[in-house]
Parts: C-alpha cells; sequence; structure tokens
C-alpha cells in the first residue's frame, strides 16, 4: 500500500534533522529576539504553526519565529538538548530521557490527560484479540516515546512480562510500512498516525490509554531561554489557548482550515482533534508525581541510565 505523503519520513531525520535543526541557531544570535519551535505531526503547537497566530503576535517585539518539524518527541529532544531549538512539546517519555542526558531540559507546562490519543493496533485480519496474546510477538513503537511507556502498562494489566515480547523500534513511518507488509505483528502508535491507520488501513485498536496511562502532552524549553524569555513563552501560551478554544467549538472548521497547512487529511486530523485534550496549564504537584513514576518504572525496567527527579526540571511560567 502505497504510504499517504504526510506519513513518510521527514526531511528532518537523523543526521539531517539535527543539521537542518542546528541551521537554525545562527538565527538565533540574540535569544531573546527569536523563538525557535520544534513540532510534530499532532498536538496544538502544529495548529498554532498553521494558523499563524504567533508570528502576528510576536511580530510587533520584534521576535522572530523559526519552525523545525520532528518524526517524534525523542528526536526533537535531542535537539533540544544540544542547543538546536528552544521549546517545542512530546508526551510523557520523551522528557524523562532527556532529563537523564541533560540539565538543559525544562518543563514549562502541560495539557490535560487524553489517553485515547494512543494504542496498540493490529492488523484487521490479524487472529490476536487481546493484549495477552502479545506474549512472544513483535510490536512495533519508537523508542523512549509515550508509547513505550503505554506498551509497558498494557502487558503489565495482561500479565505479559516486557521481556515476553520481541520490541522492533522504529519511527512512525517505518513502523506503518512494517505493520501494513506483515512485519511486525502490532504497533503501538499516537494519533495522528493511529487515526490515519484506522483510516486507511483498517487497523484494529486492542488498547488505547483509557485505564493505563494519562498520555499528557508537556510543554518543553531550553532551561537557559526559559528563564530569560517568561514573557515570549506567555504570548506563545496565550496563542495556544486561542487556537484550543477555536478547535473545541468546531473541529470541523479546524479539521477543514488546517489539513492543507499541516499536510494531514481533514476526517483524519478531525478524528485525532476529537481524542486531543485541550488547556495548556503549570504543573503541579499531582503531574510532577505522576510524571515521577514513570520514570521510576523506567529505571527499573532499565531503561533509565540512572535516576532522575522530575520537580529539578520544573520552571514556572505563569500565563
Amino acid at each position: 500500500m502505497r504510504i499517504p505523503a504526510f506519513l513518510r519520513p521527514s526531511r528532518v531525520l537523523a543526521a539531517t534533522l539535527l543539521v537542518a535543526a542546528v541551521g537554525l541557531a545562527g538565527a538565533a544570535d540574540a535569544a531573546d529576539r527569536t523563538i525557535r519551535i520544534g513540532y510534530q505531526k499532532y498536538g496544538t503547537l502544529i495548529l498554532l504553526k498553521g494558523k499563524g497566530a504567533l508570528e502576528e503576535r510576536l511580530k510587533p517585539l520584534g521576535v522572530v519565529v523559526k519552525w523545525a518539524e520532528f518524526p517524534a518527541g525523542p528526536q526533537l529532544l535531542e535537539a533540544l538538548n544540544a542547543g538546536a531549538i528552544d521549546f517545542g512539546t512530546t508526551g510523557e517519555a520523551p522528557p524523562i530521557f532527556a532529563q537523564a542526558a541533560s540539565s538543559k531540559l525544562a518543563y514549562v507546562g502541560h495539557e490535560p490527560p487524553a489517553p485515547r490519543g494512543e494504542a496498540i493496533v493490529v492488523p484487521k485480519n490479524s487472529p490476536i484479540r487481546s493484549v495477552a496474546e502479545l506474549k512472544g510477538k513483535t510490536i512495533a513503537f519508537n523508542k523512549g516515546s509515550n508509547v513505550h511507556y503505554l506498551l509497558v502498562k498494557a502487558l503489565e494489566k495482561a500479565g505479559v512480562a516486557y521481556s515476553d515480547v520481541k520490541t522492533s523500534f522504529l519511527p512512525p513511518a517505518d513502523a506503518r510500512a512494517a505493520f501494513e507488509r506483515g512485519s511486525v505483528d502490532a504497533w503501538v502508535i499516537w494519533d495522528p498516525f493511529l487515526a490515519a491507520s484506522e483510516a486507511t488501513a483498517g487497523a484494529r485498536v486492542l488498547a488505547d490509554g483509557e485505564g493505563l496511562v494519562a498520555n499528557h502532552q508537556f510543554f518543553l524549553a531550553d532551561r537557559t531561554y526559559a528563564e530569560a524569555n517568561k514573557e515570549i513563552l506567555k504570548a506563545l501560551f496565550e496563542e495556544l489557548v486561542k487556537v484550543e478554544d477555536w478547535v473545541a467549538k468546531d473541529s470541523n472548521a479546524a479539521a477543514a482550515e488546517l489539513a492543507p497547512a499541516v499536510g494531514i487529511p481533514a476526517p483524519i486530523l478531525k478524528l485525532a482533534l476529537q481524542r486531543q485534550a485541550f488547556g495548556v496549564r503549570s504543573l503541579g504537584p499531582e503531574v510532577v508525581e505522576a510524571q515521577q513514576r514513570i520514570a521510576d518504572v523506567f529505571l527499573e525496567l532499565k531503561l533509565l541510565p540512572k535516576p532522575i527527579k522530575i520537580s529539578d526540571a520544573v520552571v514556572e511560567v505563569s500565563r
């Protein structure tokens, strides 16, 4: 099956990804005059980019907005830790690994839980009917991403040891190709790739995050940038809230208007938007504690090289 253009590997992958992103650094001689934003094919940042509102908001302040697309959270935060971008959004797992690798990362906000926005799927004709039946099977997912934790919790609930499944670490586009040609038995993926797989390949959901994981989206920044440029981040969050309000009021119109800009067909974008949670907010103690529990699980599984304290990476940026 031909993979839709918006699901093919991004132009900023692997070495090219970091080279392209680092190229943005030259435009940031004055850090408080530029904000370099990393985004993915999901979440409110891509909606903000499509709307163009942030550029208009910051233009009177002389602040230039630079955007760089990434295939997933781990790659985005690799660029953040390398000093190639200033700000971005990912799910729960990537910042845990990024914090273990560097002290540069700062949590500056989050959105409410959206557990239905990620799932374990199997081909429509697969004989597999439950997570328990994944024992001994090959499962594709992006290592260190949100769905990595979803898989861990789903297997735990089903009584299957993480070591009893075969893992195939692949970015979304490569995982989709492997999934459709039958090279893997299951795929753990997030929206809008999840919505696209359901709509175009008939993928069947074994389990989503409901009752298993919160699937928070976190807004993350370079710590030095965040501490020096809180007014820029406040303006960014205010514009995000406006976009979220617009989407919440009319997801049909939002999907239709944004589809060409973000390269996602409107019906797929609408489905993904309906499973997304909106509302930018600061990190409270409960969210910090939940994130710490995820970090502790990854440490126990020996996926994390050392213990980390999530609260050490939180920077308050009030709106």
